[in-house]
């Protein structure tokens, strides 16, 4: 018999194979191996095993995850975990939270190298023929959450020929922290909703409607995602960028000590600048639908302050808390109560410190339908460098929008086919990639205008622009944001195809964009286009692109593999000892980057899963972001 891992008693509840089956709950003894989880009938008077009532093999399960107890819950009953394999869920429930967090721990560890782990579960019971969380009625229907941990850091598909388990990292050793429930998805935009301008908004073209901070809109028409038709109070029509509003009283929105989309080094920033013992603000976590309280403290009287971090947790019955035992329902009455009292923080929250006059964000163009801009209304102020397709400028649009201007030398692209394109470029938004706003196409050169990035390019930024010793955190913030730029493109089928620190811009606030997405395909230079030519980016690239020109959404990983190592190297050149040639002759014998010095075994593993021979069994963009998200959240 294999060497028993965990072995708890259990409630295990009835798995209600059919709609009109009765559900039942029985003490079963549950013990884990290195191959199954079995549960035995039990004698609890003699404390004897009896026999053997079901069993579930370890690499048949897809997900492990809590379940949100249901209403009026017996005790005995408040903390269930499930089970989910071919068959379905099999429900659990432990006798307190410390035994379920042990168990789910234990499991996930062991099932987090299973090839068919599933990316969204249900995190309330099936009852009575429907999933009570989404009320589906197909028990095989798929999740209606995202995990919130897929693979911990390993690479989808990846195997190992034995199921013997690996030593635990320093972090696995740890119990896992309870996390809170990611809240409930809401409802998207509709016409007739109201909405409240966080930006103010001056109309780039006569279609555009004004947008004054705080004030009230109706949303009349949403034919683009970008820029909806609104009303203001005073009956006045037209289009708004759909990014400087939000839905009214929409959550935290309309406090003014929340952050939203601020990470934990542009809060210390801001508390530090601020300087106020008690500073506060609550942002969004490094987890989707987490969030922390970041607080400045000058403990002792200090002139230096320091910043804390507190996660903001939830009970098994929803109810948010920072410090054990003061339990609220919502966090607005979390952080009023603090505001009072410290109650195991190192202050209480004295001081608001808001983000909300910040720089607003960059639009889907300038101003709706715009994607033809007259050059007439461009100011070129100084130069910015010398790219592959020509000189790139600072200057201003209409002369107040700072815009960067690439000046297109005549033939080094692909121009026709690039303005067809252009208008397709025009619509892809994320907050991790640099805007494209337009295009000058009636005289030549052309110019591709796009948001300005005050910081400049990574590459530089990481060699000269950090102004003192950057922390851990700082450096995986970086390689977060350009995950999720870069997942972004993923999910709309978009390559990158040259994707390096190079060809990532840095904003005010030190948030990373990705640049240049696709333009590649455009380039006329055959040293460019060719992985024999010297221009070709031979040291950003996977096997199958310096072999045989495959590109795919995989050779963007590896790509950003070495991204990530210049991130963590501050901007040194990869394989800086080899040629061209050499490269690709190593890297296709299997060569591979060394682990830096700033970077921790979990950060490497990130990197090397990136760099796996085998394009298929890299990790997407998606999981990535995840992967980071945990590490991130246990730097926290």
């Amino acid at each position: 018999m294999s060497d028993i891992l965990l072995e708890e008693i259990f409630i295990k509840r009835s798995q209600q194979k059919k709609k009109t089956s009765p559900l039942n709950f029985k003490e079963r003894l549950f013990v884990l191996t290195q191959d199954k989880i079995s549960y035995y009938d039990y004698d609890v008077d003699k404390m004897k095993k009896k026999g053997l009532k079901g069993s579930v093999d370890l690499e048949k399960i897809k997900c492990v995850e809590v379940v949100q107890p249901e209403p009026n819950s017996p005790k005995e009953r408040l903390y269930p975990f499930q089970i989910i394999y071919d068959e379905g869920p099999l429900y659990i429930f432990a006798k307190n939270e410390e035994i379920q967090k042990k168990w789910i721990h234990k499991l996930k560890h062991v099932v987090r190298i299973n090839k068919d782990l599933i990316q969204k579960f249900h995190p309330c019971f099936w009852v009575d023929g429907m999933w009570q969380c989404c009320q589906q009625e197909v028990k095989q229907a798929m999740g209606c959450r995202v995990l919130e941990t897929k693979n911990r850091g390993f690479a989808k598909g990846s195997r190992r020929e034995s199921r013997k388990p690996l030593p635990p990292t320093p972090e696995e050793e740890r119990a896992t922290r309870a996390l809170p429930p990611q809240p409930p998805e809401e409802s998207g935009p509709s016409v007739g909703m109201t909405v409240i301008a966080e930006y103010e908004y001056t109309p780039m073209n006569p279609q555009d409607l004004e947008l004054r901070s705080d004030e009230e809109y109706t949303i009349l028409e949403i034919a683009d995602q970008h820029w909806w038709k609104a009303r203001d109070k005073y009956g006045k029509e037209g289009y708004i960028p759909s990014n400087f509003v939000v839905k009214a009283r929409n959550g935290l929105e309309g406090f003014d000590w929340y952050c939203k989309n601020m990470n934990r080094s542009q809060a210390e920033k801001l508390l530090k600048t601020e300087n106020k013992d008690g500073g506060f603000l609550v942002r969004d976590s490094s987890k989707a639908g987490k969030y922390t309280v970041s607080l400045l403290t000058k403990a002792g009287g200090d002139a230096v302050a320091s910043c804390r971090h507190y996660n903001i947790c939830t009970t098994p019955q929803a109810q948010y808390y920072l410090a054990e035992k003061h339990n609220f329902s919502s966090i607005q009455e979390l952080i009023n109560y603090h505001q009072h009292n410290a109650a195991g923080m190192v202050s209480r929250l004295k001081y608001i410190v808001s983000n909300q006059k910040q720089n607003a964000p960059s639009t889907a163009g300038l101003g709706y339908g715009v994607w033809e801009i007259d050059p007439r209304h461009l100011t070129f102020i100084k130069e910015l460098g010398n790219g592959q397709f020509g000189v790139v400028k600072y200057g201003k649009w209409q002369g107040q929008h700072d815009v960067a201007i690439k000046m297109i030398k005549e033939g080094s692209m692909s121009e026709d086919d690039f303005i067809e394109e252009a208008k397709v470029m025009m619509k892809l938004r994320h907050e991790n990639l640099v805007q494209l706003y337009g295009v000058c196409t009636k005289q030549r050169p052309i110019y591709i205008v796009t948001e300005f990035l005050s910081n400049g390019c990574l590459l530089s930024y990481l060699r000269e622009g950090l102004k003192q010793h950057p922390t851990s955190i700082q450096l995986l913030e970086m390689c977060k944001d350009v995950t999720e730029g870069m997942a972004y493109l993923e999910n709309q089928q978009y390559l990158h195809r040259d994707l390096a620190a190079r060809n990532c811009l840095v904003d005010t606030n030190g948030t990373v964009k990705v640049t240049d997405f696709g333009l590649s395909r455009y380039v006329l230079d055959d040293e460019y286009t060719s992985s024999a030519g010297s221009k070709f980016p031979v040291r950003w690239s996977p096997p199958e692109v310096l072999l045989y020109c495959k590109f795919s959404s995989k050779s963007d990983i590896w790509a950003f593999g070495v991204l990530m190592w210049e991130v963590y190297t501050l901007g040194r050149m990869p394989y800086e000892r080899l040629n061209n040639t050499e490269i690709v002759e190593q890297v296709s014998r299997g060569l591979r980057l060394y682990r830096p010095q700033l970077a921790n075994d979990r950060v490497y593993t990130i990197m090397t899963s990136c760099w796996i021979e085998k394009a298929e069994e890299r990790p997407n963009f998606e999981e990535l972001v995840v992967t980071i998200q945990d590490l991130l959240y246990d730097l926290q």
